[in-house]
């Protein structure tokens, strides 16, 4: 069973056993400073090994006199103009260490490495739109097939119809009638930024350039809206996803150590972020 994407106050949390952790995913200021003590109180009594928390310069000194750590920054992230910080508790002291850091660390020098290269073409065979409604059962079909498990229960139909209603935009590429590319972008408004999430190429179309395809459209479609910075929270030891953000402008933020749970194991994430407008 997916994590529980609830509220405590005005702010938005997940939490639960599959990622072993409390998400502050959005922190509303009202809540403060009781909203501390209550995801802490939460972690403690449901044993988790982690508390992740992505908030507001204005808190991080507070978050960090309690313990957690800034483990990636971003600039101007929210419409304010305060620095995003991606803090972390770890309540399990075994979890704050990746014995795959080596690997971790060259794939994030080959990503750096990559030549920015936005523009990105695609063979003719394959058409680009934004999802709908009638798409949801082909969406939940095709990342229930490849996520085995996933932080958000993606393979349900209704709750990507339930997100796309509200502050969710699903883009996909099809070759004819066939959809074989996914990805969301998730609206922060009262922030000013959106997270570019959830990417997937069925594996007899990857190699084609798609992911990126998708990055670049999804990048204009948000500049239009208004939306100003753009950021990611991608696989560490994916080389692929790491270098189709750095081709695209992104620039590197930090690394989030054990943090996110895909296809059963817990893993570390690398956060990219873009200025849009």
């Amino acid at each position: 069973m997916p994590d529980l994407l609830t509220t405590i106050g005005r702010s938005t949390i997940q939490h639960g056993p599959d990622n072993d952790r409390v998400y502050l995913m959005e922190l509303n200021d009202a809540d403060m400073p009781d909203l501390l003590a209550r995801i802490n109180d939460l972690a403690e009594q449901e044993n988790y090994g982690k508390i992740f928390a992505k908030l507001p310069a204005g808190w991080a000194e507070t978050f960090a006199a309690d313990g957690f750590r800034t483990e990636a920054l971003v600039p101007d992230f929210f419409k304010n103009g305060a620095d995003g910080h991606f803090m972390a508790k770890y309540l399990d002291p075994a979890r704050a260490d990746d014995p795959r850091e080596q690997e971790i660390e060259r794939i994030l020098a080959i990503s750096r490495d990559t030549p920015r290269r936005p523009d990105i073409e695609v063979a003719d065979e394959y058409s680009f739109r934004r999802c709908t409604l009638d798409d949801c059962d082909a969406m939940a079909e095709r990342y229930g097939t490849i996520f085995t498990s996933y932080p958000f229960p993606v393979d349900d139909p209704n709750f990507l119809a339930t997100t796309m209603a509200e502050h969710v935009i699903y883009f996909g590429v099809w070759q004819g009638d066939e959809l074989v590319a996914l990805a969301s972008a998730e609206q922060y408004r009262r922030g000013g930024h959106v997270e570019m999430t959830d990417f997937l190429t069925v594996p007899e179309h990857r190699r084609q350039g798609l992911a990126g395809y998708l990055l670049a459209a999804m990048d204009r479609e948000l500049r239009k809206r208004g939306l100003a910075v753009a950021y990611t929270i991608a696989r560490a030891l994916s080389v692929g996803i790491n270098v189709t953000f750095a081709r695209a402008g992104y620039r590197h933020a930090g690394t989030l150590i054990n943090n996110t749970q895909i296809c059963g194991n817990i893993e570390s994430m690398q956060v990219w972020y873009k200025y849009l407008c």
